[in-house]
């Protein structure tokens, strides 16, 4: 048995993640037997609700080509990269089974990202980032100025696209944490993730995102595969897509509004005074985008203030952010799933029912307990919205079927 791990969020599952899971698995790629997939849950590392919920997306992942499919805790799942990788390699880690943490990049040279990984030890590029940061520009532009400045610019080139950043940052993580991984890296093929046209054959996520809030389901068709697009369908039938934002964008400002300079100060993924102007801001702000556009400079990117907001909304505070996952959540398995979870060593606190969260510690509670609000909340947010408790009440998913 040779496990894999993918760090994902499948917002939707496309024909993209297809061909990495299928490159994961070729004895010429990965190589690997058994599949393990960690998706994010209710809320996106982009700082937004997930377009459907976890459960749908995990069946999708299921149907196409992963074993197993695990849960990225919240505080996790809408952080920066760093923490959203740390995070997803914690719970890899604690399998004690993985063999490979694969994913997709745009430079394709795994050799190459290690290289770049490995600059976060060296003293110059240390000092290179924090002049970088000093300067007021976001933390991944400042990576990049700071190992162009140690390595020269067309070394550093790669480090100017999101998903070779990511995948530094798994390689980091991996690292920091002492988890043995080989790494296997697919070259993105088509369409880049914020890319509005198909190419190739392919279509970004963010586009199929848009056809399905525009109610175009059957234009994704030739985006995704089968089984992913029939799931697709059948939410979408089900009033199960699309999460909107827009219908929680009151009782965000609501809270907003009932905040004291104590409570934005709790909050994560702050610096250099955005607790000051988020509180300003929210005293006038009438809608969600003016208190974006209120607060938004050079040094705050969109991403980060969204995630900040909603943070604020779920009630997750910095100390949250604090440390790893203290849990592995199932969310479902088919056959070659059950012969990983019977290989796994774990050294966290392995859950297949939520029952199991009463014997965890006041850490893990809490942080289940946040993302059962998470959930309850993105439920709100559906065309049809969907009862309280489904953290709960979902079964875990457990299908018969082995993956090629």
């Amino acid at each position: 048995m040779k496990v894999a791990g993918i760090i994902a969020e499948y917002d939707p599952f496309h024909k993209g993640h297809a061909a990495h899971i299928a490159a994961t698995r070729a004895p010429d790629g990965g190589g690997a037997t058994h599949v393990v997939a960690v998706i994010s849950g209710s809320f996106t590392q982009r700082g937004e609700p997930a377009l459907l919920t976890k459960f749908r997306r995990a069946e999708m992942a299921l149907a196409e080509g992963a074993d197993l499919v695990l849960e990225l805790p919240l505080p996790f799942a809408m952080a920066p990269a760093e923490s959203f990788a740390a995070g997803g390699v914690a719970i890899l880690r604690g399998m004690g089974c993985v063999d490979t943490l694969s994913f997709g990049s745009e430079c394709g040279d795994i050799e190459c990202l290690c290289r770049l990984a490995s600059l976060a030890d060296q003293a110059d590029y240390k000092a290179e980032l924090q002049t970088a940061m000093n300067s007021g520009i976001p933390y991944a532009a400042a990576g990049q100025a700071a190992a162009a400045a140690v390595l020269g610019e067309e070394a550093a080139a790669p480090l100017a696209s999101p998903n070779n950043t990511l995948g530094l940052e798994y390689i980091r993580a991996a690292k920091q944490q002492e988890a043995h991984f080989n790494f296997f890296t697919l070259q993105r093929r088509g369409a880049l993730h914020t890319d509005k046209a198909p190419k190739q054959g392919f279509a970004s996520a963010t586009l199929l995102r848009e056809m399905a809030r525009k109610g175009n389901i059957a234009e994704a068709a030739p985006y995704m595969p089968e089984h992913a697009h029939g799931i697709l369908q059948a939410a979408a039938e089900a009033g199960e897509i699309t999460a909107d934002a827009a219908k929680l964008e009151a009782a965000l400002l609501a809270r907003l509004r009932r905040m004291t300079p104590e409570d934005f100060a709790a909050l994560p993924w702050l610096s250099e005074g955005l607790e000051n102007r988020l509180y300003k801001a929210s005293r006038t702000a009438a809608t969600y985008d003016d208190l974006l556009a209120a607060v938004k400079t050079r040094r705050y990117p969109m991403a980060r203030l969204r995630r900040v907001l909603w943070a604020a909304l779920l009630g997750l505070t910095a100390a949250d952010t604090n440390g790893l996952p203290p849990y592995i959540r199932v969310l479902g398995m088919n056959a070659r799933g059950r012969e990983i979870l019977a290989a796994a060593v774990p050294t966290l606190p392995l859950l297949t029912r939520t029952a199991q969260v009463s014997a965890l510690d006041a850490r893990a509670q809490r942080l289940f307990s946040l993302e059962c609000a998470a959930t309850d909340l993105h439920a709100l947010a559906m065309p049809r919205p969907l009862p309280c408790g489904t953290d709960h009440t979902e079964k875990l998913i457990v299908t018969d079927t082995k993956n090629a």
